[in-house]
């Protein structure tokens, strides 16, 4: 039960597939939408495509035919005939190349994969190549082809059988009516398949879509794992955090000598206090410690020539109670107070406070 796999994936495991070219992707799409652009195109540019096919062809027996052969004469009919025929052709390449890419863009964004050009000779393994025949990856590719070629046949034929007496009529009008009732027929036939054929690619896309979810799918085992590897080591990750606390206690000890006083316990505990009179509304503890950064408190203060108070029940309230960087509670005002008021005036700075 631990290894099977019944979560969704996390977004790590997407971003990792993502860069590996493993997207939810149907190669329906792009052949449907291009199909169908282009017979739009020539329903709505058709007449235009065929005028301009017509001015190749008398250009070439109107014009071309009394050239004089020669090399030259015959270069510059062949680039002529290029130029034309490129210029004719050139808004179908255009909407068959966007369509490709719209399509792709549509399905997965935007995705450069460099992954999928190298060079894989396990698709050349004759076993592996067996296993992907007989695989039911295969069996369902199968079955769509089947699927596709029934239902567009049923519309072929009824569509067909609709148009039956206009097809029977042909032999009795002449060339143009006849190619005119037989590109209505195929343009009518192209837009209604390829119509069909866009609405079984969405079906095949989202089919897709369940099948990549599917397989990106995580035991609670993977998550777990993929946790631990995001996080690191314990080891790394305790002597990170070590040293965090030591750039922490490095930065408390550089305000140590900003402090007013020092409130002691006398030995375990020591607090650090700061006001500014002019500045904070309280006093303010910017550095305290236990043990060891207590001592060491009180060794900064003494090499600075800050006053230290001994005061069990304050320090111990105030070390409890007040974070670094937090003005103290109103309940240790007085208490506060009355310590930096015996410091202000031992030093000789209470009067200059009065005044």
């Amino acid at each position: 039960m631990a290894g099977e796999k019944t979560e969704k994936a996390t977004p790590l495991k997407r971003r990792e597939a993502r860069k590996k070219g493993q997207v939810a992707k149907s190669a329906e799409v792009p052949q449907a939408l291009t199909l169908l652009l282009c017979f739009s195109f020539f329903l709505i540019g058709g007449k235009s495509f065929i005028e301009g096919c017509f001015q190749i062809y008398r250009r070439c027996f109107e014009e071309y035919i009394r050239w004089d052969l020669s090399i030259s004469s015959t270069r510059l009919l062949f680039n002529q005939l290029l130029l034309d025929a490129a210029k004719l052709v050139a808004p179908l390449l255009v909407i068959v190349l966007t369509a490709g890419v719209l399509a792709n863009f549509l399905q997965v964004g935007f995705l450069f994969n460099l992954e999928s050009l190298k060079m894989n000779f396990g698709k050349i393994n004759p076993i592996q190549g067996a296993k992907r025949i007989f695989s039911m990856k295969s069996l369902v590719e199968m079955i769509k082809s089947i699927l596709k070629i029934v239902i567009t046949s049923a519309i072929v034929a009824v569509m067909i059988w609709q148009e039956k007496d206009a097809l029977f009529s042909i032999g009795q009008k002449n060339l143009l009516d006849s190619s005119k009732i037989i590109a209505s027929l195929a343009l009518k036939l192209g837009i209604t398949v390829s119509a069909c054929l866009v609405i079984l690619a969405a079906a095949d896309y989202f089919y897709q879509r369940f099948d990549y979810e599917k397989k990106l799918r995580m035991s609670k085992q993977d998550i777990k794992d993929e946790y631990k590897k995001m996080e690191g080591d314990p080891v790394i990750k305790g002597k990170r955090r070590a040293k965090q606390r030591q750039l922490s206690m490095n930065r408390m000890m550089q305000e140590v000598p900003k402090a007013d006083v020092i409130i002691t316990n006398p030995t375990h505990f020591a607090v650090a206090i700061r006001y500014d009179f002019t500045a904070m509304d309280a006093p303010e503890v910017i550095a305290k410690g236990q043990d060891y950064i207590a001592l060491k408190i009180k060794e900064i203060a003494k090499q600075h020539k800050i006053m230290t108070v001994e005061n069990k029940p304050l320090a111990r309230a105030l070390f409890a109670s007040v974070e670094i960087g937090e003005q103290i509670p109103e309940e240790l005002f007085n208490a506060v107070g009355e310590i930096l008021a015996y410091v202000y005036y031992q030093e000789g700075r209470y009067k200059g406070m009065m005044t």
